[in-house]
């Protein structure tokens, strides 16, 4: 059988689950919620590429995304951001929808699934 790794566990979601070398993040957001939309996509990014490497990869390795919105209208402010952090040629799968959010101060939520 498989192994499976999990980190970052708690009652709820692992922030990181690796299975068959491919690496699932849970959703990210941002910790500073006085931010904008883009200073907490910015901080997302962060994030991610934090946690990727503490899975023993990075964002060259993204398979798929999806993204979260409070408001749909800020989608070309977070992909100002989201174009400039992917690298070239690297684009994942992607959705990106509004939603409402768990705490109404979160403008942006992300999770990556990426391979090692």
């Amino acid at each position: 059988m498989s192994k499976i790794t999990r980190q970052g566990t708690n009652q709820i979601l692992s922030s990181s689950v690796e299975y068959h070398n491919f690496v699932y993040l849970a959703g990210m957001t941002a910790d500073d919620l006085s931010k904008d939309v883009k200073g907490q996509t910015a901080e997302v990014l962060a994030k991610i590429d934090a946690a990727l490497e503490a899975n023993g990869t990075d964002k060259t390795r993204l398979l798929s995304a999806q993204i979260w919105l409070k408001d749909i209208r800020d989608r070309g402010a977070m992909n100002e951001l989201w174009t400039a952090w992917l690298p070239a040629g690297g684009a994942p799968a992607r959705a990106c929808v509004e939603a409402n959010m768990a705490d109404p101060r979160h403008l942006v939520e992300i999770m990556v699934t990426a391979c090692r």
